[in-house]
């Protein structure tokens, strides 16, 4: 499941509308490194379009492959330390990218945007230690893509508001 839409479903308009206006499109070209292991990044990102690969950093080891819809960034962002994996694209990669600055700003000044942003990324770094869970063997894979009723509610919401951010940034 695309993890933006955790996070788009928990958020209200004036919040999505927010992050239209305040962040920017990112393009890349093959090869081309978004994050790099052990360097600090001071932003936010949702693909929009494209692939990138997540690797070990080192030895370019490939961990996942992601596309659009998918969040990069937020553990970094979440413990303001230097990412343990490096990004890079595959393919052309379109990138909403939203500054570290801006979104510590917002979370400072509006409570609301606060807890939902938390609460939707805890939502989706959930479903993704599941899933993690479910790869390695362990949990019930039958499971691994069950969510509650009361998410996916949101999660539909997300989709509509997602395909606001890709109109916005021509992606559509």
């Amino acid at each position: 499941m695309k993890r933006v839409l955790f996070l788009l479903g928990h958020l209200d308009d004036i919040d999505i509308e927010w992050m239209i206006n305040n962040g920017y499109k990112e393009e890349l070209e093959v090869g081309d490194r978004l994050i790099e292991k052990g360097k600090t990044i001071d932003s936010l990102y949702i693909v929009l379009s494209g692939k990138l690969s997540i690797t070990d950093g080192e030895n370019s080891k490939l961990i996942a492959e992601i596309g659009a819809g998918e969040i990069v960034g937020e553990m970094s962002f979440l413990e303001s330390r230097p990412p343990s994996v490096s990004v890079i694209a595959t393919e052309e990669t379109s990138v909403y990218a939203i500054s570290r600055e801006l979104m510590n700003s917002r979370l400072a000044s509006n409570l609301e945007f606060k807890a939902n942003f938390y609460y939707a990324l805890a939502l989706f770094l959930s479903n993704r230690l599941r899933k993690t869970t479910s790869q390695l063997g362990y949990g019930n894979p039958s499971e691994e893509d069950l969510i509650d009723e009361s998410v996916l509610d949101g999660v539909s919401m997300g989709g509509s508001r997602f395909g606001q951010i890709l109109q916005k940034f021509s992606e559509v």
